[in-house]
């Protein structure tokens, strides 16, 4: 048996294809071999995540759809987030961004979700959630987790680090 009449359809498409483009290709090939689907619900950083993801030939196979809910009204209004609990807790929040990986599923049909949202600056941020904060959370068929990160650097570099985190993020539940 040849190695290319061993190796399967998902395999090959991840050395031809998907490689150059870590962790979306590892990301990619646990969807596929899940036979799930991934939305994403982005605050800060403005459809990114969604981006890195559709960056990759093929991606319409696990890609279902991302939410850039950007203002407080588009997480209430697209992901039923309550007001209530933004007016509560801030936008920048574990509560919030619990919230948002759940609206995203319920709002989808996806069964794998991450959400973000945080102060990439350069302003907007406060004491208590200083530049560079960003709430993460992961919803998947596993549970539900949520983390903060303080990333330096200036926006660029936050909204970056916020895209690597968070699609880092998603290879443990999957794994």
């Amino acid at each position: 048996m040849t190695e290319m009449a061993s190796t399967s359809s998902v395999d090959l498409l991840l050395k031809e294809k998907l490689l150059p483009h870590y962790p979306c290709a590892l990301l990619a090939n646990l969807l596929l071999k899940q036979g799930w689907m991934l939305a994403t619900a982005e605050s800060c950083t403005g459809g990114l995540i969604a981006a890195a993801c559709t960056d990759l030939a093929g991606s319409s196979q696990w890609f279902e759809r991302g939410f850039v809910t950007y203002s407080n009204e588009a997480k209430t209004d697209l992901l039923g987030v309550d007001a209530a609990l933004i007016a509560r807790d801030g936008a920048v929040s574990e509560s919030v961004v619990r919230a948002m990986a759940l609206g995203a599923l319920a709002r989808s049909r996806a069964q794998v979700a991450v959400a973000v949202t945080g102060v990439a600056g350069p302003g907007g941020g406060s004491a208590d959630k200083p530049v560079g904060t960003v709430w993460l959370a992961w919803a998947s068929p596993q549970g539900l987790h949520s983390e903060v990160q303080h990333f330096a650097g200036d926006r660029a570099a936050v909204r970056a680090a916020t895209v690597q985190h968070a699609l880092r993020g998603l290879l443990s539940p999957l794994a």
